[in-house]
């Protein structure tokens, strides 16, 4: 490259990273660019020398940068413990917890030893189950162990192995850290929202305005999507998977699993905000269980086990 090309060079980048261009430049990197600071850094100084930004404008910029990058840290445990707490607030504000002493502590005992044989047996805060009072057929994992179960889905399990299979599915999320996947997905979200809002700062009046309620209406509909949507039909397969390996592990026959999506396939009802809406349907999944598991037949249920069972839950 030329004496004349670089300096065209140079100045060139340095007006494409002082622009409002900053924002998609830095999206197109978020992937996989492990110096975000070092980038900005270097492309500032060529800005300001070049004289294609102001000082002002080269702050804005590192400070974005800075937000990216802090997008990548790693969540130590004790971190998500504390995510998982907040997270299992909100869910409690939603469903109240079932008042059944003893339907929670069979819960929890058969939770806490499917958690053993998963690969993540242990947390920083350990891990918690709760039945939810609530006819709606759901399930979820806060990040940390925080796993919810609700009234109307434990009335999609016939016996043991189906709540096993249930709470074995939860415990793969939180071993797979779908969870926190999710929120690094918000917290990229957020340093984007900064970059947004420092690049807006080198306009004015009407368009800033316009700027920041265009930004804040995509950043709300990317929120609700995340909320609403729920995990992925990768991620879906990837924690039966996982739930598959644990039943295994501690005893329970994986058929368990299609046994209980066989139950909720008939139970659950399109219309509703629950199970249905948030997660790819029944017969798929049975569908790519039963080719990793073969033809489907019914667990044989000890009757010790179905004892227990009903003894516990026969009154949900």
């Amino acid at each position: 490259m030329g004496p004349t090309n670089r300096r065209g060079f140079l100045h060139l980048a340095g007006r494409y990273l002082g622009s409002l261009g900053l924002v998609s430049g830095l999206a197109s990197l978020l992937a996989g660019c492990q110096g975000l600071e070092t980038v900005a850094d270097l492309g500032t100084s060529i800005g300001t020398a070049t004289g294609a930004i102001s000082p002002e404008e080269a702050e804005s910029i590192s400070k974005s940068a800075r937000a990216v990058a802090r997008s990548f840290k790693e969540i130590t445990p004790q971190q998500e413990y504390y995510i998982g707490r907040t997270v299992g607030a909100l869910v409690l504000s939603k469903y109240k917890p079932y008042a059944n002493d003893a339907a929670n502590r069979y819960v929890n005992l058969l939770g806490q030893t499917l958690a053993c044989a998963s690969l993540l047996p242990e947390t920083f805060g350990g891990y918690h189950f709760l039945i939810q009072d609530s006819d709606e057929i759901n399930a979820l994992a806060a990040p940390g162990g925080l796993i919810f179960i609700t009234r109307g889905m434990l009335q999609c399990c016939r016996n043991e192995t189906a709540v096993a299979a249930v709470l074995a599915h939860e415990i793969g999320h939180v071993e797979l850290k779908h969870g926190l996947q999710a929120i690094k997905s918000a917290r990229v979200t957020a340093a984007l929202t900064t970059i947004g809002v420092e690049g807006s700062k080198q306009l004015g009046g009407q368009e800033l305005a316009d700027l920041t309620r265009t930004f804040e209406d995509s950043i709300n509909d990317i929120t609700q999507t995340l909320v609403n949507s729920g995990y992925s039909r990768a991620f879906e397969n990837q924690a039966d998977a996982a739930a598959v390996r644990i039943l295994q592990r501690v005893g329970y026959d994986p058929n368990g699993l299609i046994d209980m999506l066989k139950v909720m396939q008939i139970r659950l009802d399109p219309g509703r905000r629950d199970f249905a809406a948030t997660h790819p349907p029944p017969s798929s999944r049975i569908a790519t269980l039963e080719a990793s598991l073969g033809q489907y037949t019914p667990p044989r249920i000890p009757v010790a086990r179905q004892k227990r069972f009903v003894g516990a839950l026969g009154s949900l």
